[in-house]
């Protein structure tokens, strides 16, 4: 059965508990549920869906279990493993210390958006269908990358550091 990760934006632990999201999980029918560093990631097996199939029944899963839901951005993690084993960072020069992110997209980026796009320290470095590459070096205007990001995108996108989708990949 495929594995799926669920990104969901706005979650930490102050907000959603994961046994609950676990448990909003599995009554929408998916199976092998694990919630991962309690910030919005859901890794669970489930039948061949298309991604907005999966992110309506966890969305409506979660307005069922918890009041209310979280946007939700659904992959596979056969697409995640490509994406990590393309090394995606591998072409840009970035200094050690930059933050390497990745955000995902409900639909995919529009076409013609001239990049790199870059602001205090922050840059859009390439656009891959609904993912986006950024780096950025952190300082002291705090999280720059992610307006330059909702300002680029809008606000129906989460983002992950490559550390966390790389978990992600191999829950």
């Amino acid at each position: 059965m495929p594995r799926y990760v669920a990104f969901l934006r706005g979650v930490s632990p102050m907000n959603a508990s994961m046994p609950a999201l676990k448990a909003c999980f599995e009554a929408a029918g998916f199976t092998d549920v694990r919630t991962l560093l309690s910030s919005g990631n859901v890794a669970f097996d489930s039948r061949s869906a298309s991604p907005a199939a999966l992110e309506r029944r966890a969305e409506n899963a979660m307005q069922s279990g918890l009041g209310h839901n979280f946007r939700t951005i659904v992959r596979s993690a056969d697409s995640l493993r490509r994406l990590l084993d393309a090394d995606p960072f591998a072409e840009f020069e970035l200094p050690p210390h930059a933050k390497r992110v990745v955000t995902f997209l409900r639909n995919p980026a529009p076409l013609g958006l001239e990049l790199p796009i870059e602001r205090d320290g922050a840059s859009i470095l390439r656009c891959s269908g609904a993912e986006v590459l950024s780096a950025y070096v952190p300082g002291p205007k705090g999280p720059v990358f992610m307006s330059l990001l909702e300002r680029t995108f809008g606000t129906d996108i989460t983002t992950r550091t490559l550390g966390t989708v790389r978990k992600c990949a191999s829950a």
